[in-house]
């Protein structure tokens, strides 16, 4: 498609801008003129980013593809009185929706709960691009493209939604004035309205280094706000963090179940490393630590790990070093549970009353982590 764009306005003859023309040698500032030769008819390509300075004719492209069939994303338009989770495709299925949500990175459960004018600028951007993700236009133009966030959350935002839009059909054409995201969007095909070159095939994703310390609980206030469960600490629990350049960006603990299997828990990554690939690769090489016996037993052991987040349930099911074990759909017996309390209670001579636990809805699944070999150990 071939673009020409031509903008004019008056060329004014006023004494300040006769000053301005006269100091800075320019003859007329009222036109501006673009030629972008963009390859949106040709077939296979999902993701086109047009990137470059302000001023230099992004968002007259995106109106070009506009009046070419490309739907505009219009961001706003969210109900004050309601959760994003009941605002995106609300004709849809509520699972595909989180899906939608934790494939794009926002992957933090109480986030879901809250209406869009309520969430930070980090996590309306991402909501922005679940509800995307989940209408699933055939043709697209997003403008402004990660332009209201932070340079990570930028990078980690753009990374989850070229992944999570290239596991469907449709073409979508990225607006940015930040060259910094090319590499992490990878785009079929890349036009600098800077240089007016056009550049054809994916960019080398950069590599992110991850170091994984063993620690205590010292670090966990840091997290503890992005968890979804606010318990005690688990018992005799070995702690460990990932930091990327130094940045803490992931939690997880871990302590023994039996004198065999090993238990995790407590698994939080930071909302800006969401969606990168970062917290599956970081549980990876813990509970493979422990499968090698590199853990204060030196005894080699198979992880046991419990999630009811259906993002990451998913991710599991699908990797071939996790077999899901178990699958519930609401808590304990709160009978059996009360009756043990009161047990428990009566042996101390405690006789107040007891509420128990368990009988809610909570749909928990359990994995478990047998390294790369085949999945024999299912049961």
């Amino acid at each position: 498609m071939n673009i020409h764009i031509h903008h004019q306005c008056p060329d004014y003859g006023s004494y300040r801008a006769a000053c301005v023309k006269s100091l800075f040698n320019v003859a007329a500032g009222n036109e501006f003129q673009l030629e972008a030769v963009l390859p949106i008819e040709e077939p296979g390509w999902q993701i086109g980013l047009v990137v470059g300075p302000s001023g230099s004719g992004k968002s007259s492209i995106g109106q070009a593809l506009a009046r070419a069939g490309f739907a505009m994303h219009q961001p706003g338009g969210w109900p004050e009185d309601a959760p994003i989770i009941d605002a995106i495709a609300p004709q849809g299925g509520w699972q595909a929706v989180t899906g939608a949500l934790s494939a794009v990175g926002l992957g933090g459960v109480p986030a879901w709960l809250r209406p869009y004018g309520v969430l930070s600028m980090g996590e309306r951007f991402r909501a922005e691009l679940a509800r995307i993700v989940s209408e699933r236009p055939e043709r697209v133009v997003i403008d402004e493209f990660t332009s209201v966030v932070d340079r990570q959350v930028a990078k980690a935002g753009a990374c989850a939604f070229a992944k999570a839009w290239r596991r469907g059909q449709g073409q979508v054409v990225l607006l940015s004035c930040h060259y910094d995201i090319a590499p992490w969007v990878q785009p079929d095909w890349l036009f600098d309205t800077a240089s007016g070159q056009l550049a054809r095939g994916r960019l080398q994703r950069p590599g992110i280094a991850l170091e994984i310390r063993q620690t205590g609980w010292e670090w966990w206030p840091y997290f503890a706000p992005h968890h979804y469960l606010n318990l005690p600490h688990m018992i005799a629990a070995t702690c460990y963090v990932g930091f990327v350049d130094g940045a803490p960006v992931a939690h997880l603990a871990v302590s023994t179940r039996s004198r065999h299997e090993a238990r995790a828990c407590r698994l939080v990554i930071m909302p800006e490393w969401q969606g990168v690939g970062v917290g599956l690769r970081f549980l990876n090489s813990v509970c493979d630590l422990w499968r090698r016996g590199e853990n204060r037993y030196g005894r080699p052991m198979p992880t046991l790990f419990h999630t009811s987040h259906p993002g990451l349930a998913a991710a599991l099911r699908r990797h071939p070093a996790w077999c899901q074990v178990s699958a519930m759909l609401h808590g304990g017996n709160k009978a059996r549970s009360r009756a043990s309390i009161e047990r428990s209670r009566a042996k101390r001579g405690d006789m107040g009353g007891a509420t128990g636990y368990g009988g809610h809805f909570r749909a928990v699944q359990g994995f478990r982590y047998l390294g790369e070999s085949p999945k024999e150990g299912c049961v």
